[in-house]
């Protein structure tokens, strides 16, 4: 299944070097300090805390709100508020958008993709998880029997009967084929989420500002606001990513007591919206049929910190 030559197209596995003690510590530090260079912040663990701030001043929401399409300059001044929102009317027209996996496998049956595999819920942020690299052919006809993009949604699975997940690959064969709203100056690149129904990630924030585009097939997103990391377990990954062990589908309050504090909010996302996650936002992500899903995280000074900075000084 596996070919012998694909994984050389993909960056190395995480995990696989040994480090000590100091050199992890210095390796953390210079990596903070190029991540604040990139987002023009003094310092990240201060733009974390700004963000915290901010968003004790945003109020609870009930629903996300899906409005017409936005330009840039409508955009940002929807996002400096702070809140989660999904736009209509973009992803739809994307030419990836009217593909299939039947597409896939006639155009891309060679692209190299590295699958995660396993109990990747409970290991989604540990260096060394399970992978799997091989042709994107192999991973669709892996997971063939899984369904298709145009199944009725399925129950969500849990370990140890997870499907194998393509999450947060950069298949920049399929760039091309995705035309980005202009909305912030500097973006990472594009990354790609390709599975079945019961493909997960589980809950996290990033502390960057994220667009999240559905592409294909429908998927149910949990959010919560970044002051409510105090009821979360919140577990550093690295600066700008934490992960939470509480699962807002499946609430273990005995477990995790504080989480019932936690404003939860769910959103389903059909194919060809848009999501507009502000940075610090935690998110739970599942796949409720087969799903094509594609992200981009913004590198700048998170836009909420820009609104409340613009707030106070009025």
């Amino acid at each position: 299944m596996v070919s012998r030559n694909s994984s050389r197209f993909l960056p190395p596995r995480p995990g696989l070097i040994a480090h000590s003690s100091v050199d992890t510590l210095a390796k953390k530090q210079a990596r903070e300090q190029r991540d604040a260079q990139i987002r023009g912040v003094n310092s990240i663990s201060e733009m974390r805390e700004a963000i915290r701030q901010a968003s004790r001043n945003l109020p609870m929401i009930s629903t996300v709100p899906r409005i017409a399409v936005l330009d840039a300059v409508g955009f940002e001044q929807r996002a400096m508020q702070g809140l989660p929102f999904v736009i209509t009317g973009v992803v739809g027209k994307w030419p990836l958008a009217a593909l299939t996996a039947q597409t896939l496998r006639e155009r891309f049956a060679t692209l190299p993709v590295r699958a995660r595999v396993g109990d990747y819920i409970n290991t989604a942020f540990a260096p060394d998880r399970a992978m799997q690299d091989m042709s994107l052919l192999d991973y669709l006809d892996l997971v063939a029997d899984q369904g298709s993009s145009d199944t009725e949604p399925l129950q969500p699975l849990v370990p140890p009967s997870l499907p194998p997940y393509l999450g947060n690959l950069e298949m920049k064969a399929l760039n091309s084929l995705c035309h980005w709203p202009g909305y912030f100056k500097k973006m990472g690149p594009p990354r790609f989420w390709l599975g079945p129904a019961g493909t997960v990630t589980p809950l996290h924030c990033d502390y960057d500002d994220n667009i999240f585009a559905q592409i294909w097939g429908t998927k149910r997103i949990c959010l919560a606001p970044p002051h409510h990391d105090a009821f979360l377990y919140p577990r550093e990954a690295n600066a700008i990513l934490f992960g939470s062990p509480f699962d807002p589908e499946s609430p273990d309050f005995e477990r995790f007591p504080l989480a019932r504090q936690a404003a939860i909010v769910e959103c389903i996302m059909q194919p060809g919206e848009l999501l507009y996650v502000p940075a610090g936002w935690y998110h739970q992500v599942r796949a409720l049929t087969f799903s094509l899903s594609s992200n981009r995280w913004a590198r700048g000074v998170p836009l909420v910190l820009r609104g409340s900075a613009a707030h106070t000084s009025e």
